[in-house]
């Protein structure tokens, strides 16, 4: 890339080169890349990026969680709903799973969020959200 775009949009792999470096070329680019650009991270990429560190990197939950927050601190880096996202891992934080986590951070601002998931509507009440019902 010979000159700079004003946002770039990345891709899960992009990230996942970043966060993870296992393949030198690759990451060296994608650091580049996020060297020169700013960066805009959609919010499916962002859910995308946890469940492949997590499923096929094998990481460890607050690894995946730290490298999360680290990213979308960026200075140059832009998240889609960044509040959303990191109310998301904050949840993930007190043991949601993340992508629960984001789901009902998305929903949050109608008000309610159906679910058959007893555990997660319990999870929920003691974070003091009580906006999660069973249908």
């Amino acid at each position: 890339m010979s000159s700079r775009i004003a946002v770039v949009a990345v891709d899960t792999n992009v990230v996942v080169r970043l966060l993870t470096l296992d393949d030198q070329d690759q990451a060296a680019r994608a650091e580049r890349l996020f060297a020169s650009n700013r960066i805009f991270l959609p919010q499916t990429v962002l859910l995308e990026t946890e469940w492949v560190l997590r499923r096929l990197y094998g990481f460890e939950r607050q690894r995946v969680i730290d490298a999360l927050r680290n990213l979308i601190a960026l200075e140059n880096l832009q998240a889609e709903n960044e509040q959303t996202a990191r109310l998301a891992l904050d949840w993930a934080d007190e043991g949601l799973d993340f992508a629960d986590a984001l789901h009902l951070a998305s929903s949050r601002k109608v008000g309610h969020f159906a679910t058959f998931d007893a555990k997660l509507r319990m999870r929920m009440q003691r974070l003091g959200e009580p906006y999660v019902f069973e249908i």
